[in-house]
């Protein structure tokens, strides 16, 4: 045991080789948090995420392929011209169907 602790007091590189070990784990677990990410840029999937939901502060990002889109509340009621285009039913069970109308020409 005595020889083990002059081999460290003689070689600080010993030492260092622990650090080393410390920082993979870290740099590991970074990438492993990385990947794990919705909006992640190396996944192909089209991700939508909602954050904040039903506040002020709510924000709505869009991520599509290589783009990526975020939306924000202005705080402004929209208005402007238009057609009825349907009507939507919420069922018993919570799924909302959409019926579109006719259109007229």
């Amino acid at each position: 045991m005595r020889l083990l602790d002059e081999d460290e007091s003689i070689n600080p590189a010993l030492s260092v080789i622990n650090l080393v070990d410390v920082f993979l784990v870290l740099i590991a677990a970074l990438l492993i948090a990385i990947a794990q990410n919705p909006l992640n840029s190396f996944l192909a999937d089209d991700v939508t995420v909602i954050k904040n939901a039903g506040t002020p502060e709510m924000e709505m990002i869009i991520k599509q392929g290589e783009r990526i889109e975020t939306y924000r509340d202005s705080g402004e009621i929209g208005s402007g011209e238009g057609v009825k285009a349907g009507t939507a039913y919420k069922l018993a069970d919570g799924s909302i169907v959409y019926v579109p109308e006719k259109i007229k020409n």
